[in-house]
């Protein structure tokens, strides 16, 4: 949560934030931060550039928020695109709220949208964030002009650790235990990473720091475990599982997936390209669940060329 001293110096009159200049590899891109109000909570996003089309970045879930996992996207796309990242309820500086699920995030995503008055928009998701986008193009397909599915959830029936997931998540204090040892040292953060990336080496050490650092946080994982209370089932089964409904995906959609996902397999993007009629499949060799820090030049080309007009 932004105490209210700093959403104050956060958000401009007009609801959007403060921008401020920030030099990339190809120039300047306007970087800042803003807060929309969805039913009552302010939803926090990070935002990039002034000029182009509107386009909606979705993160994860653990411990991500918009400023982790888009890090090196956000900058990249801002000098083409309006760009929103925002922070779902109870992950970043977001507030929290009462419903932690993909139908619940749709909604929450439909509202930032109302907030900022954007009514079609471009969408990219990560794991949790990806099986939002999928979800909200398939139930509101007038509001996305074109969409980028990375590490996806919801387009398989079965997590193949669901079931261990379930029973962190229903044994009281289990995910915030584990998240709090991640947080206690460099060497612990990287032993949690190595469940989920390829080569946890190669990661950018300031990378394994934040996420440190967020595993840290008091309470770090507890909307995830809510999360993962309403979304998997004693075997593993998911309660999104949006597969049989991709044929009727109208909108122009890449998937990017690490073909050493340990969490999805790479199975379930290959079939949901050929299911969606109007996808391509972008495989990144030697990547696991993480592809914006185990590869993010690959991803940034990716999503730069996808949404190039």
């Amino acid at each position: 949560m932004i105490p209210d001293d700093e959403r104050a110096n956060a958000v401009g009159a007009d609801g959007e934030g403060t921008d401020e200049s920030v030099d990339g590899d190809d120039g300047p891109a306007n970087v800042g931060s803003g807060v929309a109000v969805v039913d009552g909570r302010q939803i926090a996003y990070r935002r990039a550039g002034s000029t182009g089309p509107p386009l909606v970045l979705l993160h994860g879930a653990g411990v991500d928020d918009a400023g982790l996992s888009w890090e090196h996207v956000l900058p990249a796309l801002g000098r083409e695109h309006r760009v929103y990242a925002i922070d779902w309820p109870g992950h970043g500086d977001s507030d929290d709220a009462p419903e932690h699920s993909i139908d619940a995030y749709r909604r929450v995503l439909a509202g930032v949208l109302d907030d900022l008055g954007l009514e079609s928009v471009r969408l990219a998701g990560i794991s949790l964030g990806a099986g939002v986008a999928l979800s909200f193009a398939l139930e509101s397909p007038e509001r996305v002009s074109r969409l980028a599915a990375l590490s996806s959830y919801g387009i398989g029936e079965s997590i193949p650790a669901g079931s261990l997931w379930y029973a962190l998540a229903n044994l009281p204090g289990a995910n915030q235990a584990g998240y709090a040892a991640m947080g206690t040292s460099t060497f612990a953060a990287r032993n949690g990473l190595s469940q989920v990336v390829h080569d946890v080496s190669a990661l950018d050490p300031s990378f394994v720091e934040a996420f440190r650092e967020r595993a840290s946080r008091r309470g770090a994982g507890a909307a995830f475990a809510a999360f993962q209370r309403n979304e998997i089932g004693p075997s593993g089964r998911v309660a999104t599982n949006l597969a049989p409904r991709l044929p009727d995906l109208a909108v122009e959609t890449l998937f990017v997936h690490g073909r050493d996902d340990p969490l999805f397999p790479v199975e379930w993007a290959r079939r949901a390209a050929e299911r969606a009629p109007n996808a391509t499949l972008v495989e990144i060799p030697a990547c696991g669940h993480w592809p914006t820090h185990e590869h993010p030049e690959v991803v940034v080309d990716a999503l730069s060329d996808f949404f190039a007009d």
